[in-house]
């Protein structure tokens, strides 16, 4: 239990804790409390790593959670701003899509060869960085549209492009893992 009772993993939490915060400010139309609630919970995605570190929290418990609360705080985002009418459904679509067909070939890999680490690549980093980025975009654009409006489209190709890209690396390297074994893996990761 103490695993899981440090201050990165709270800090982690909070993720958790605002998707439906910001979800409901979506709904009501509170454009900037939504943006700001945001903002706030997506800044504990740098505070926990960075608290982990510093003050030697890092563990297996957390490794596990933040990616967990990643998917969850965004996903409930995406889904309310496509309900919204702020994100295209094709956009959802293609996020929720590549995460379930990564979830199915990690649960596949693992059970079939016992590898248990999946880290994720330069190109997953980059698609999470610039959905967040999307989010960011999409959320200014509703509080702000003569400002920010004209960027959120943009933000929504280029983090579908990243998060397309990003899928087709992660399956390319599971098939190459599969054909040449584990220990090549690290020549395959592209970064």
């Amino acid at each position: 239990m103490r695993d899981w009772l440090n201050l990165p993993n709270i800090v982690t939490m909070v993720r958790v804790i605002a998707a439906p915060f910001v979800s409901h400010a979506i709904l009501r139309g509170e454009h900037v409390l939504a943006a700001a609630i945001f903002a706030a919970a997506a800044a504990t995605d740098s505070i926990d790593g960075m608290v982990a570190r510093r003050f030697g929290g890092v563990t297996a418990a957390g490794a596990y959670l933040d990616p967990i609360a990643d998917k969850i705080f965004l996903g409930v985002v995406f889904l309310t701003l496509a309900v919204a009418g702020s994100l295209p459904k094709w956009f959802v679509g293609i996020v929720f899509g590549r995460d379930i067909l990564i979830l199915a070939a990690s649960g596949a890999a693992r059970r079939l060869s016992g590898r248990k680490k999946f880290p994720p690549s330069v190109w997953g980093k980059l698609s999470t960085f610039l959905q967040i980025v999307c989010v960011v975009t999409v959320l200014a654009a509703n509080a702000a549209p003569e400002i920010a409006g004209p960027l959120a489209m943009p933000s929504v190709w280029l983090s579908a492009a990243a998060t397309l890209w990003s899928g087709f690396h992660y399956g390319w390297t599971g098939a190459a893992l599969w054909r040449t074994g584990e220990e090549k893996l690290d020549t395959l990761r592209l970064g």
